[in-house]
């Protein structure tokens, strides 16, 4: 199904139209991430955290997947209009919009478009116009059935009926015990314990994850708490893949390359047939069912034995970027609404792999792989075919692309201007020699009509 101008469609599953705020789904899906070793932000001080899986008895030297970090907006200070309107707005949205909403299945993209808008060189008035949108499908906060405390905090995790009770509880932490310095409060409890809450970032399909980075990129005390509620209240049964290392074995097969086995898996027979329709509600009956199938692609890339990871996780940004744009067939315009998210997925994990401790770099990344394969697998396995991009861009540049972002129709469609962002900083961060995100970027653009479910 394709959702064209004028249209909605809110069946399990929502989509954004014309216009209108990609009003945004997701029933909660969770998956998990990990951290990493002794790697910190200058000036930033990090208490031990012990690894998840490997426990106090892990001996292996950490892999760091060392990127130059990204540019920090601290719109906080900036005394600028731009930067002080996306101030007021976040700060806005935080008070009065929840994290939740639509009988709790969709979330709150607001500091998202705003964030990828900014970046990309929206103006106030285009802003404010972004807010007001986004705005009207938003609903007020909520109270919780009670208050969490320091000692049952984790006890409501994946309750989602908690998000008004999370949020106030780390952001009393955020005013009494760390003066808010929020990044300690992420550090006690995102990183610490021995099922830390950073192997549940990907549930709710990564929005936890997602906002995060925003966080992190914008150093926005606001979106970080609320990245902190999404992660307790989107926390589900897939961060036992990260915490349980009994879940990581020998695989029969390996690539380094994730195109590669993103391809095996179009071609693999045994998954055929597994879901009548593609679709969200695909994805708890893969890993209840057919768990190890998803676990012999998973441990199938092997970034924890690589001398370069680096370049790993480069052609995973390739392939997420493969996944939106080169699995759509000239004339269908089918751009699919889930698949989209594991490009921003991996957006997110580009913004924050310098920032977090190199003992969480390789299980973060591979919990964006577990969600990539999951989403792609309950998507039916669109094949990619790069003749799909077209090499000739016809003289149009990023230009081109930023003024797709803001102005055409879709410019207030969230998931259209982050997937636009997340193509542009892959293409900053690794260079773009032969315009092949540039490409994928211009195609996005130029053939959009809607998002596909």
């Amino acid at each position: 199904m394709t959702v064209k101008r004028g249209q909605s469609y809110l069946g399990n599953h929502h989509v954004a139209v014309k216009g209108a705020p990609a009003v945004t789904l997701c029933r909660s899906l969770n998956v998990l991430p990990d951290l990493g070793d002794d790697r910190r932000p200058e000036g930033e001080v990090w208490d031990e955290v012990a690894v998840p899986g490997g426990g106090e008895e892990a001996v292996d030297e950490p892999k760091s997947i060392d990127l130059e970090p990204v540019e920090v907006h601290n719109v906080e200070a900036n005394p600028d209009k731009r930067p002080r309107t996306l101030k007021h707005l976040l700060r806005a949205n935080h008070v009065n919009h929840s994290i939740i909403y639509h009988n709790l299945q969709f979330d709150n993209h607001m500091p998202h478009i705003l964030c990828s808008a900014y970046h990309l060189g929206a103006e106030s008035h285009q802003l404010y116009h972004i807010y007001d949108e986004e705005a009207k499908e938003l609903e007020p906060w909520k109270e919780s059935p009670s208050e969490v405390a320091q000692d049952d905090w984790r006890e409501f995790l994946g309750d989602k009926r908690y998000q008004r009770a999370y949020v106030d509880f780390f952001e009393d932490a955020l005013a009494m015990k760390y003066a808010y310095n929020w990044k300690r409060v992420i550090e006690e409890y995102l990183l610490k314990g021995e099922e830390p809450l950073v192997n549940g970032l990907i549930g709710g399909l990564g929005h936890p994850l997602i906002h995060l980075g925003y966080a992190y990129e914008f150093d926005s005390r606001e979106v970080a708490i609320e990245a902190l509620a999404l992660a307790a209240t989107q926390y589900n049964f897939l961060h036992q893949y990260i915490d349980d290392p009994s879940y990581t074995r020998k695989p029969s097969f390996s690539s380094t390359s994730p195109l590669e086995l993103i391809n095996k898996l179009a071609s693999d027979d045994r998954f055929d047939g597994l879901f009548k329709e593609p679709g969200f509600a695909n994805i708890e009956p893969l890993f209840q069912k057919h768990e190890s199938l998803i676990l012999e692609y998973w441990n199938a890339w092997d970034l924890q034995s690589s001398d370069d990871p680096v370049r790993l996780f480069r052609e995973s940004q390739e392939a997420a970027v493969a996944l939106l744009v080169a699995t759509v067939r000239p004339g269908t315009h089918a751009y699919n609404f889930f698949i989209v998210h594991v490009l921003t997925t991996s957006h997110a994990v580009r913004i924050l792999l310098p920032l977090l401790p190199a003992k969480f770099h390789v299980s973060l990344v591979r919990q964006w792989w577990l969600l990539a394969l999951a989403v792609y697998i309950a998507e039916l396995r669109p094949k990619t075919d790069p003749d799909y991009v077209p090499a000739d861009l016809k003289g149009k540049g990023w230009k081109h692309v930023e003024y797709q972002a803001l102005n055409s129709e879709w410019a207030t469609d969230a998931h259209y201007v982050k997937a636009i962002r997340a193509m542009k900083e892959a293409a900053r961060t690794w260079g773009d020699v032969h315009d092949r995100y540039l490409a994928a970027a211009v195609r996005f653009v130029d053939d959009f009509e809607g998002w596909v479910f």
